[in-house]
């Protein structure tokens, strides 16, 4: 089975594009298409990694797009060092994201059939 590792690093809701990377996470793991996914969160997108998110109806909830994900057999870790400076303790955590560091991302990088940045 091919594997897919995604590095995310945008803001979770200033642009489009932490969305656009679980799109194609929840895509690539999708039966049709059959992948292994990993996701790595760095920088701002670590905040798209806390539970209890509110978001207007009828908008994106990356919440959701991450437990979806996380149901389906992806790998979700967000980076420590990153959540640390930005003061989010991993008990504000979705449940089964992991605390991820360097050694965890070069770990998957070198695993991964494939690895996409956003």
């Amino acid at each position: 089975m091919e594997t897919l590792t995604i590095i995310v690093n945008g803001a979770p809701y200033g642009d489009e594009q932490v969305w656009n990377a679980l799109r194609l996470a929840t895509a690539s793991i999708s039966a049709s298409i059959g992948m292994a996914v990993n996701v790595f969160l760095l920088g701002d997108s670590v905040s798209a990694a806390k539970k209890g998110q509110k978001t207007p109806e009828g908008y994106y909830n990356l919440e959701k797009m991450l437990r979806d994900l996380l149901a389906n057999g992806a790998k979700v870790a967000a980076c420590g060092t990153c959540l640390n400076s930005r003061a989010i303790p991993k008990e504000d955590l979705i449940e089964g994201i992991e605390l991820g560091t360097m050694l965890k991302l070069a770990g998957w990088i070198k695993e991964s059939t494939k690895v996409l940045s956003f």
